[in-house]
């Protein structure tokens, strides 16, 4: 039960996972949260034979077509156990699965180049990330290796939080932008209880996060943004305001990362505390 030391900020209103790194996940009604995040969170990804390199849409002149699958488990996850086969529609709306022994060929037809889906995390896992040319980044108008945390499909950290006063603010900055969710793939958005529009969750690093009974999290620092937040998805057009408002606003973040100090389970409308 909350207590005097914490402070009430919000709540939960959605849930995200994806199952397969770079594609479309699932909304969820609650969730296991172990030291990897979501549970079944990037438990999956494809792998460029060539390179060694995981397929991320971090490079969308490399892999256009990744956006345009979703990815769900075909069965219900249990903690400490092997990761069920995941269903992957195509952007045709062909449905596969990783059970067929012709997956690898499927996907590496769909996508033009060669590629294999897995669980299993390269030794160094590494990515490529295109830089557009957009004031306020670190790069521009060039391709760089990012490193991936060791024995992981993530980017960063293993849980990205994200609230609606962010989204909103955003909104408020550049209102012919579509400012949704899904373009920040976030796996826990909050509503604050405050009507504020701002980037609350910026005070919230280096402070711990307790959701629902169970589950703390450590607020590890901001969530930077890429090319990704640009890109088509389903009816959201491509717009390079989207990254290009973040970076003259917020410098370029928007959203926080987290460790997990206490798993447990979590669900959508959990009260969300600051310790």
């Amino acid at each position: 039960m909350a207590n005097t030391t914490q402070t009430v900020l919000g709540s939960v209103v959605s849930l995200w996972r994806y199952p397969v790194k770079s594609m479309m996940g699932e909304e969820l009604n609650a969730s296991e949260v172990t030291d990897r995040g979501l549970l079944g969170d990037r438990g999956y990804a494809l792998v460029d034979p060539s390179n060694g390199k995981v397929a991320s849409a971090k490079n969308p002149r490399k892999w256009p077509k990744l956006f345009d699958c979703r990815a769900a488990f075909i069965e219900t996850l249990r903690t400490g156990k092997k990761f069920p086969p995941v269903r992957i529609t195509l952007p045709n709306g062909a449905i596969v699965t990783s059970k067929q022994g012709d997956l690898n060929q499927v996907l590496s037809q769909e996508l033009g180049r060669e590629v294999t889906l897995g669980t299993t995390v390269p030794k160094s896992p590494s990515l490529e990330e295109y830089w557009p040319d957009i004031e306020g980044l670190a790069h521009k108008e060039t391709v760089t290796d990012e490193a991936m945390p060791t024995n992981t499909f993530f980017d960063c950290a293993v849980v990205h939080v994200l609230t609606t006063a962010t989204i909103d603010r955003l909104r408020e900055l550049y209102p012919q932008g579509r400012f949704e969710v899904r373009r920040f793939r976030p796996n826990i958005v909050v509503e604050p209880a405050s009507a504020e529009k701002n980037f609350v969750e910026n005070g919230w690093i280096s402070h711990t996060l307790a959701i629902g009974e169970e589950v703390r999290l450590n607020v590890t620092g901001p969530c930077p943004r890429c090319v990704m937040t640009t890109l088509p998805q389903g009816d959201l057009p491509k717009d390079p305001g989207i990254l290009r408002t973040a970076a003259q606003h917020n410098q370029v973040n928007v959203g926080i990362y987290a460790t997990v100090l206490r798993g447990g389970t979590i669900h959508r409308g959990d009260t969300v505390r600051l310790e």
